[in-house]
C-alpha cells in the first residue's frame, strides 16, 4: 500500500503526523476515542458516530478485515479514522474484504502510525474538540482555516442526516407484537433484537408524528440511538412527549433516552469527553446487579434537572462517573437507557432490557 503522508490537526493547534489510510483527501469533525478491543466494523457503521473523527485505542485495526454481516447501517458513518497500526491485509477466512477497501469504497479518510496513547491522553484532559485529517493538503495554515469552518457538535442536529427517508418494515407480519420504531439513527441490531423476540417492526423517519406511528397499530414504541445534540431537536422532543402521553409502552436507547428525558422536562448537557467503548460498568439500581456495557454518547441527562421531576426514577448509573445511565416513568410503562443493550458483537449483559420491553407490551 502506498505510504502517503498525512496530518492530524486539533482545534487547539496540536499536530500529529502519520501516514494515510482509506481514501486520500481531507475530513473534519469532532474527535473522540473508543476503548473497545473488538468490533471495529460495527463501530464504524454506527450512525451515532456521524460527523465524528474516531480514535481507536486498540493498537491493531484492520487485521480481521470486514464481513457483510457485521454492519449496523448501509455505510461507514464516522467522519474519519485515527489508529496506531493499520493492517491493509486480513487473516480471517470468512472476511469479504479488507478494511482499506471498505474505507475507500465509502470515501473515508484516515491516518495511521499515530501515537494514539498520547493523543487519547490529550483529548481526555482537554475535552471534546474538533479536528481535521488530511492526506492531500499538508499545509497547516490552510487546514487551520478549514477547521474554523467546522461547526461545534453542541447545538448540532444530525438525526435527519442518517434517519431513513421512507418507512420500512422488518420481521413476520403475523407476529404477536407490533413495534413502531422512531429512527433517530438506528443500528440494525436494535431491529434484529426486536424481531428475534417475536415483533413485527415498522421503522419510521425521524420526523414521524404520533399519528404516523399509531397508523401501524403498534403495541409499543421504540426510540432509537442516533447522533448529535438532543436539545437541538425541538420537534422530535414535542412528538415524543405526545407518544408518552398516549400510554403506549416506550423503550428508548441512547439518543432516544435523551430525547425521552427532554420530553419530560429534564435537561441534557455536553460531556467533557463522552463514553465510547464496550467495557463501561453500569449498576442497575433496581436489582443491585452490575452490567458491562457498550456505550457511545457525548451528551448525558443532567442529574440536577432530576430534582424537579418526582415522576421520573433513575434506574441505572455509570460506575466510573456516577452519570445517569437509565430512567423510568413511575406512572407509565416507559423507560430508557443511555447505553446499548443491542451491542454486537457484545457485551450481552443488558439484553434483558428488550425482554422487559416485551413484557410491558404483553
Amino acid at each position: 500500500m502506498e505510504q502517503q503522508p498525512a496530518v492530524l490537526l486539533l482545534e487547539d493547534g496540536t499536530v500529529f503526523y502519520g501516514r494515510a489510510i482509506g481514501k486520500i483527501g481531507t475530513t473534519a469533525g469532532e474527535i473522540a476515542f473508543n476503548t473497545g478491543m473488538t468490533g471495529y466494523q460495527e463501530v464504524f457503521t454506527d450512525p451515532s458516530y456521524c460527523k465524528q473523527i474516531l480514535i481507536m485505542t486498540t493498537a491493531h485495526i484492520g487485521n480481521y478485515g470486514v464481513h457483510a454481516d457485521e454492519v449496523e447501517s448501509d455505510s461507514i458513518k464516522i467522519a474519519g479514522l485515527v489508529v496506531k497500526k493499520f493492517s491493509p491485509n486480513f487473516s480471517r477466512d470468512s472476511a469479504s474484504g479488507s478494511l482499506q477497501d471498505f474505507m475507500v469504497n465509502d470515501s473515508v479518510v484516515g491516518i495511521a502510525d499515530i501515537d494514539t496513547r498520547a493523543l487519547v491522553r490529550h483529548v481526555r484532559d482537554k475535552g471534546a474538540m474538533n479536528a481535521i485529517i488530511s492526506s492531500d493538503d499538508l499545509n497547516l495554515e490552510s487546514l487551520k482555516a478549514k477547521l474554523k469552518e467546522v461547526p461545534s457538535m453542541e447545538g448540532l442536529e444530525l438525526s435527519s442526516e442518517v434517519s431513513t427517508k421512507e418507512a420500512y418494515v422488518s420481521g413476520d407480519e403475523n407476529a404477536p407484537l407490533r413495534v413502531a420504531l422512531l429512527d433517530l439513527g438506528v443500528k440494525r441490531n436494535i431491529v434484529r433484537c426486536l424481531t428475534d423476540r417475536g415483533c413485527y417492526v415498522k421503522v419510521f423517519p425521524v420526523n414521524a408524528s404520533l399519528a404516523d406511528l399509531k397508523s401501524f397499530n403498534p403495541n409499543g414504541i421504540m426510540l432509537s440511538n442516533g447522533p448529535g445534540d438532543p436539545s437541538a431537536m425541538p420537534n422530535v422532543i414535542s412528538n415524543v412527549a405526545e407518544m408518552v402521553a398516549s400510554d403506549l409502552p416506550i423503550f428508548g436507547i441512547c439518543l432516544g433516552h435523551q430525547v425521552l428525558a427532554l420530553s419530560q422536562g429534564l435537561k441534557t448537557e455536553k460531556m467533557h469527553n463522552g463514553h465510547r467503548g464496550i467495557n463501561h460498568p453500569i449498576k442497575n439500581l433496581l436489582t443491585g446487579k452490575g452490567e458491562v456495557t457498550s456505550q457511545n454518547h457525548g451528551f448525558v441527562v443532567s442529574r440536577e434537572s432530576m430534582a424537579n421531576n418526582a415522576n421520573i426514577e433513575v434506574t441505572h448509573i455509570h460506575l466510573n462517573d456516577d452519570t445517569i445511565a437509565g430512567i423510568q416513568l413511575k406512572d407509565r410503562k416507559v423507560f430508557s437507557v443511555q447505553y446499548h443493550p443491542e451491542a454486537s458483537a457484545g457485551p450481552h449483559d443488558s439484553r434483558y432490557l428488550f425482554d422487559q420491553f416485551i413484557a410491558n407490551m404483553n
